[in-house]
């Protein structure tokens, strides 16, 4: 069973929960978690039990100093993708197989004197956003069959079915590494659900978004989506991180809108677009 945390950062007040497991499927976990404010997210490593576990561990250890009470910063972000990086690097070049990690998160800070979330990922592991009973994708995977998608080689309502769909085209550790970014203003009453691929490759996001709308604390949407995944064959690892703004944030404007191509509405945080490169480590 999980346990909700409450945490804050700067003037923002949280509920957190959190958990990872192994699935019915796999050994070995190689999946790690990171919920430490200002920062929140899943790292879902690749290597196998030779490297996979390490490879996901040295993403969050890399993140892990930016823990505190205060806002993270663009720059702190941009370091700890840098050092996680080169981190997974040194564990790939210990194994035969290689190794590598996708990651998605969000990390509170400061714009404007205003609270934002700037969210990012590598990989296919996912960041939603929950309000009221609507559910929306922040982050776009990366993703063989996302990119089909984006050409036009694949419809959208095929996508879950085509055999390559999880073939995975950046990773931390890889040739590109390069994370995506968005920037969210932090609303008083949203939920953040933050999840590796072995929750989403289980549970199509109306059975997400149900759970997420029904299941109550986040301690208790955070059981019931590994117990739904496993339940659907828990065939990976599944990790979830799931965040209720309680105080601190904005009041939810009606014009305020996500979606797959990015954030709308965003032209008051003076950004001229709505991705901000994090940037990746070159291996040659």
């Amino acid at each position: 069973m999980s346990a909700a945390i409450a945490v804050a950062a700067g003037t923002v007040r949280l509920s957190v929960a959190h958990a990872t497991d192994t699935g019915r499927r796999r050994e070995v976990n190689e999946d790690s978690v990171l919920v430490s404010s200002p920062v929140f997210l899943v790292a879902d490593g690749m290597g196998g039990y030779e490297a996979g576990d390490r490879a996901s561990a040295a993403v969050v250890d890399a993140f892990r100093a930016m823990a505190g009470d205060g806002f993270g910063t663009l720059e702190a972000i941009r370091d700890a993708l840098v050092a996680a990086d080169s981190a997974v690097g040194a564990v790939a070049d210990s194994t035969k197989r290689g190794a590598g990690s996708t990651v998605a998160g969000a990390v509170l800070i400061e714009r404007d004197g205003e609270p934002h979330w700037l969210v990012f990922n590598v990989g296919d592991s996912r960041v939603y956003r929950h309000y009221g009973s609507d559910l929306e994708q922040l982050t776009i995977d990366h993703s063989l069959g996302q990119e089909l998608v984006d050409s036009g080689e694949l419809r959208r309502e095929d996508l879950a079915t085509y055999k390559d769909r999880n073939v995975i085209t950046r990773a931390i550790g890889a040739a590109d590494s390069t994370a995506d970014s968005w920037l969210v203003p932090v609303t008083n009453g949203e939920r953040l659900l933050i999840c590796s691929d072995g929750l989403s490759s289980e549970l199509d996001d109306e059975s997400i978004r149900a759970s997420l709308t029904m299941g109550g604390r986040p301690e208790s949407v955070v059981d019931v989506l590994v117990q739904r995944a496993n339940r659907n064959g828990g065939r990976d690892n599944i990790s979830v991180v799931v965040i209720d703004v309680i105080a601190g944030g904005s009041e939810p404007d009606s014009e305020y809108t996500t979606g797959a191509g990015g954030l709308h509405g965003l032209s008051d945080v003076g950004l001229d677009d709505t991705t901000i490169q994090l940037g990746g480590r070159d291996r040659g």
